[in-house]
């Protein structure tokens, strides 16, 4: 048992639970894939939602009630449910709802558990390739085979996966934010914007990407992949949050495998992790 009072064992039945949950969306997000769907819109147009994200949340849901009742649940699309429970769980129903309402095969379902305040367990599900990443205390896996965060250990010959930057960005930092894009784009072996935080990070856990950069991210997005990452030997760091708090609530990420030469990236700048101009 550690000290928050979850042990191993605990922490592999909510992983073995969340898994049950992801997987029940499985046909119905393959079903709907390619389909068309129709599209709403949230915040503003870069922030789609369809039916099939509400209705995969809803059967997330219902898994988690019969397996771990009284529990509370912190959905994307519904928002938080339950009276305050021993275990908190933080699902998002597709991360990348724009590539799966348009037929783009990156898309995800993020199901974490948090329990004495840590992540204890997490899955990341690509239902189009059926691959399942997940996490406990006691390591990670993809379709229960564990996994290494290992990979390139410099820019030059790294692929980062990254959404910056957003339209949020671009309205708050204007050409700047661009620039550093640039920097990106020339430090780099390669840039890829591929739509899905939880399924970059998940990639990051098994090293097939070297580096994930993220903002304006949710808590639903980043906690199960945070301890994919972490759990496979890779490194995460919460950008931006309060001082003292929670990892998985901060509204921007770095993630590497582990051995990647995080203070000499160009990344660590960008990012705020080493004073401008030190580099």
């Amino acid at each position: 048992m550690n000290s928050k009072g979850i042990g191993v064992p605990e922490s592999a039945e909510l992983a073995r639970i969340a898994e049950t949950a992801a997987r029940a969306t499985g046909d119905r997000l393959r079903g709907a894939f390619r389909s068309r769907p129709e599209v709403a819109v949230k915040r503003d147009f870069h922030d789609p939602v369809t039916e099939h994200d509400k209705a995969a949340e809803e059967t997330i849901r219902e898994v988690l009630a019969e397996h771990t009742p009284g529990s509370v649940v912190v959905g994307e699309e519904g928002g938080v449910r339950g009276a305050e429970g021993d275990v908190r769980w933080y699902v998002d129903p597709i991360d990348g709802t724009a590539n799966f309402a348009t037929g783009l095969p990156f898309f995800c379902t993020s199901i974490a558990a948090v329990a004495g305040g840590e992540v204890v367990a997490g899955v990341v599900y690509d239902p189009v390739r059926d691959d399942m990443f997940t996490a406990s205390l006691g390591g990670a896996t993809c379709n229960g085979e564990p996994i290494r965060s290992v990979g390139a250990a410099e820019d030059r010959t790294g692929v980062i996966v990254t959404g910056y930057p957003n339209a949020r960005e671009l309205k708050r930092a204007g050409d700047a934010a661009l620039r550093d894009y640039a920097r990106l784009v020339e430090s780099f072996a390669t840039v890829r914007r591929p739509g899905s935080a939880a399924l970059s990070l998940a990639h990051v856990a098994a090293g097939w990407a070297a580096a994930a950069y993220g903002t304006s991210v949710n808590a639903w997005d980043v906690s199960a992949g945070l301890l994919l990452v972490r759990q496979a030997g890779g490194t995460y760091l919460p950008l931006g949050g309060e001082p003292g708090g929670d990892d998985w609530d901060a509204p921007g990420y770095v993630a590497c495998v582990g051995g990647f030469d995080l203070a000499g990236s160009v990344l660590s700048e960008i990012a705020g992790l080493a004073p401008a101009g030190s580099r």
